[in-house]
């Protein structure tokens, strides 16, 4: 009899969303984490109400609220010289966005875990894993077996190349920036996207309450310097309002945090499952950061693999089944994104040309704008439909 029902090696938002509602459930559950404390590295905040309701479904909302979660009630999408009206995400999609701080998000769900049940050890450090009808994984030293170990260490995952998935990957589209700002004066109650056609660029500003926000700004990769270290802080001001947001709202506001930059494209595992071994969160998919996306795939994750173990005694059945939603689902992800890509960043004249053509009526007309990347593709899918609705003939 293996030593755990699942053991996860990573105990970030995937691992830890999956422990506690696995563990609720009666299962035993082993999570592995490598770091003794959460830190600011410049992660996902922003949750799209596709990702709420994820979270809602796998039981950590209230804790994700508790460690500092705060309501984003309004998006506001600033696309040349005037702001469009704020759009009311909970009359539109029945939800709104949460923003958090990354690291307290870690924390509180991973408490939650231990609290429904989960063995958590902190500063693990995992060696390796072995594939088989039996999985296992080496960690301080020691051997322990699991009916399913779940890969969730993050982009760069060693469980993937322990148990020899294969991933594909995209070019890289853009690079985005962030870092966390406080005293900034801003409505905390709406989220904020501005592009600069003419530029290639994108800023976003995630509110947190009390000033604070973790500001994001981007670019095509074939434009500008990327802005990484404290020196670069005021430029990043600079060129986020050159973007298009306020100058007003920066006055007097500090760096609070790491300003670091990362590439933007998407990285998958196109079946994350073999072998006794399922990857989830980045370690199955990562898609380019400048479409907020990361969170809510890591909560949609933990919830398809929660599902489909519940529902099928035969564990390799319904990690097969799993890899297979979770395939599903990015591929809607990645389309919207590669969509959005193309309209709001692509520089040039045939580039303009199209926004000449399409943004009058993405503003104006109802269901033209594709809402995966809000309400999630399960309730928007981004098929051949909702790609003629967006861009028509253009």
């Amino acid at each position: 009899m293996p030593d755990y029902d699942i053991i996860t090696v990573g105990g970030g938002i995937a691992g830890a969303s999956l422990a506690r509602a696995m563990a609720a459930r009666g299962c035993r559950v082993l999570v592995l984490e490598s770091s003794t404390e959460f830190k600011d590295r410049v992660r996902g905040e922003f949750i799209c109400p596709w990702g709420v309701m994820e979270a809602r479904e796998l039981g950590v909302y209230d804790a994700i609220m508790a460690a500092g979660g705060r309501e984003a009630r309004f998006l506001q999408v600033q696309a040349g010289p005037a702001p469009l009206p704020p759009r009311n995400l909970i009359e539109d999609i029945g939800e709104a966005a949460v923003n958090i701080y990354h690291p307290a998000m870690q924390e509180a769900v991973l408490v939650a875990a231990a609290a429904a049940g989960a063995e958590v050890r902190r500063g693990a450090r995992v060696t390796g894993v072995s594939p088989g009808e039996t999985p296992s994984v080496a960690v301080d030293g020691e051997t322990a077996s699991a009916r399913l170990v779940v890969g969730t260490d993050g982009r760069n995952s060693s469980v993937r190349s322990w148990a020899d998935f294969e991933a594909e990957e995209d070019e890289p589209q853009q690079w985005l920036a962030g870092v966390l700002v406080d005293g900034m004066t801003i409505d905390p109650d709406v989220s904020i996207i501005a592009f600069n056609f003419a530029l290639g660029q994108i800023s976003l500003l995630s509110p947190q309450g009390s000033g604070r926000a973790r500001a994001y700004f981007g670019a095509r990769t074939a434009t500008g310097t990327k802005l990484t270290g404290d020196a670069h802080f005021a430029r990043f001001v600079d060129e986020s309002v050159r973007t298009g947001i306020s100058a007003a709202s920066y006055e007097g506001a500090t760096q609070a945090g790491p300003l670091a930059t990362f590439d933007g494209y998407d990285s998958w595992v196109p079946h994350p499952y073999k072998d006794g071994v399922a990857l989830i969160g980045d370690a199955a998919a990562t898609s380019d950061q400048t479409w907020g996306q990361g969170v809510s795939i890591a909560l949609s994750h933990a919830r398809l693999l929660r599902d489909a173990l519940l529902s099928d005694d035969d564990w390799t059945a319904a990690g097969n089944a799993y890899a297979a939603y979770a395939n599903e689902m990015f591929g809607h992800i990645r389309r919207a994104e590669s969509w959005l890509t193309e309209l709001m960043m692509d520089p040039g004249e045939e580039a303009n040309a199209v926004r000449a053509k399409v943004l009058p009526r993405l503003f104006a007309e109802e269901g033209v704008i594709p809402d995966t990347m809000m309400a999630g593709p399960r309730l928007a899918p981004a098929d051949d439909a909702a790609r003629a609705r967006m861009l028509g003939n253009a």
